[in-house]
């Protein structure tokens, strides 16, 4: 499984929402992405990944593709 799908299958079981809704996705944008969705996302993808995020990446995680950006932070390449 290549880091792309790890990343993509880590959004869709935590916030329990398809493939089709990644694109364009916001923080808060759907009800289950809210404060405590955010921290159990970011949880998910620490364990998935193996890494500890900062507490700024953290906060500025504000969107699908935000948090591709993030993740190169810790070498991590979607």
């Amino acid at each position: 499984m290549t880091n792309l799908e790890k990343y993509n299958k880590t959004f869709t079981e935590t916030l329990g929402i398809s493939e089709e809704e990644l694109q364009g996705l916001e923080y808060q944008g759907i009800s289950q992405w809210d404060s405590v969705g955010h921290m159990g996302l970011v949880s998910a993808i620490e364990d998935e990944f193996d890494i500890m995020m900062d507490t700024d990446d953290i906060i500025d995680f504000s969107s699908y593709e935000k948090g591709k950006e993030i993740l190169k932070k810790y070498d991590v390449e979607l």
